[in-house]
């Protein structure tokens, strides 16, 4: 038996090898096609009424069972390159166990030798499962280390500035006129990418309400995300009461300040920690924020109260209850400047004629800046800010710049096909 044993091993060493190459690679695909599916299923249910309102399931299950067939290309491969290896180390193994036999037959003639035939092919057994063990073992640590190179890959990525400089902390009392800023600002959302602003300038005074207009694609949305520093711009600067945004760490920036977005984020909890995550505020705050954002009626029909639970998501709320709920957040906050992205856009005009009432009265001495969907949302704004192509094309009271025919506004009111075209 010894006498295979060498060139035993390196036949399982030149299969395992063989083995080695191709399976890394297949389960690496397979790792890849996996991904896909989970996010496909996961956004097709979240969308599940609008995928339905507008027809397409045959689409999203045409995608479903594409991302399915190749998921299931990479499995089938994968387990072909299994079977194939067992198929050569079963065989290779029972070699090994057949010359031990045919050894034991050849060397029948001494009876003395009967034990010592039965303990080789005995070892031959055990020998051969321990090694079909041990190649099984290597082959599926190797190709199982994909999982470790993605989450190296993660890794590596690039990330945020830090959340607090310790050496270069705002003041505490830090913004408190709530002036911005923009300097000759660029910013790409990836280098090979165009820029989505472009020498964008514009200052406001302290809790002055600007409206920014423009088409999809003009660069509202990208204001907001260079105030957040979502997103670094590469030239000019941000600065809010004379201080440059980007010399902060994010969590001083982001945490002296508020947005309201179109689509409003909101927890799996209760009213309460949805408005007051960190539980910094007492009961009557709570309750006098809702009444502000006309929740409380809502709330306090509820048999819980402040403790009514909130579904993941917000799904057991309306559309403009998840808004008001966002905005009663950011009054909680007490910021200074608060950035509403197109947070009136899917609401009813009710809604959106109370959300309008607690801006003016609520935040009259809070810096705003409103990207807009609706004209009038717009109107009553202290100023208006049209974009385009990344650029500010002019800014200024609205009254005047509908008064001035030359102006982009005016041309945006004077149609409304054209006002619902250039703001939609």
């Amino acid at each position: 038996f010894v006498v295979c044993v060498i060139p035993m091993g390196f036949i399982y060493w030149k299969v395992q090898a063989f083995y080695r190459q191709s399976s890394r690679e297949i389960k690496r695909l397979e790792s890849v096609a996996k991904s896909p599916i989970f996010a496909e299923f996961s956004q097709t249910i979240t969308g599940v009424s609008t995928i339905r309102a507008f027809g397409k399931q045959e689409k999203f299950s045409q995608t479903c069972f594409r991302l399915n067939d190749g998921f299931s290309r990479s499995y089938y491969a994968n387990n072909s390159a299994n079977r194939w290896l067992g198929i050569r180390l079963e065989f290779i193994g029972n070699v090994a166990v057949g010359c031990s036999a045919l050894f034991a037959v050849v060397n029948a003639g001494d009876p003395s030798t009967a034990g010592l035939v039965g303990l080789s092919i005995s070892y031959a057994l055990e020998v051969t499962g321990v090694l079909n063990w041990l190649i099984r073992t290597f082959t599926q640590l190797e190709s199982y280390m994909v999982a470790v190179e993605r989450i190296d890959e993660y890794s590596r990525m690039e990330t945020e500035a830090p959340t607090i400089l310790e050496d270069n902390r705002p003041p505490a009392s830090w913004p408190q006129a709530g002036t911005l800023t923009f300097s000759d600002v660029w910013m790409r959302y990836r280098e090979e990418l165009d820029p989505a602003l472009r020498g964008v300038s514009f200052s406001t005074k302290p809790g002055e309400k600007i409206g920014i207009v423009g088409r999809t694609g003009a660069g509202k949305s990208s204001l907001a995300v260079c105030l957040f520093r979502m997103t670094e711009v590469f030239k000019g600067e941000v600065l809010l009461d004379g201080l440059n945004c980007k010399t902060i760490g994010l969590h001083d920036l982001r945490s002296r300040m508020s947005i309201i977005p179109q689509d409003p984020v909101l927890f799996s909890g209760t009213v309460r920690r949805n408005l007051d995550p960190f539980d910094e505020r007492s009961d009557f705050e709570l309750w006098e924020a809702l009444e502000k954002v006309h929740l409380k009626d809502f709330v306090k029909g509820q048999d819980d109260g402040l403790d009514y639970p909130i579904q993941e998501g917000g799904t057991n709320l309306s559309v403009g209850q998840r808004q008001l709920m966002s905005m009663g957040r950011a009054l909680l906050r007490k910021a200074k400047v608060i950035v509403m992205d197109e947070a009136t856009a899917s609401v009813d005009m009710q809604t959106d004629e109370a959300i309008q009432e607690t801006m003016r009265t609520e935040f009259s001495n809070t810096t705003v800046l409103t990207i807009a969907h609706r004209l009038a949302t717009v109107m009553a704004c202290d100023r208006v800010m049209v974009m385009g192509e990344g650029k500010v094309l002019e800014m200024g009271p609205p009254k005047e710049l509908m008064e001035d025919q030359g102006s982009v506004f005016h041309q945006m009111t004077s149609d409304s096909h054209a006002a619902e075209e250039f703001l939609g």
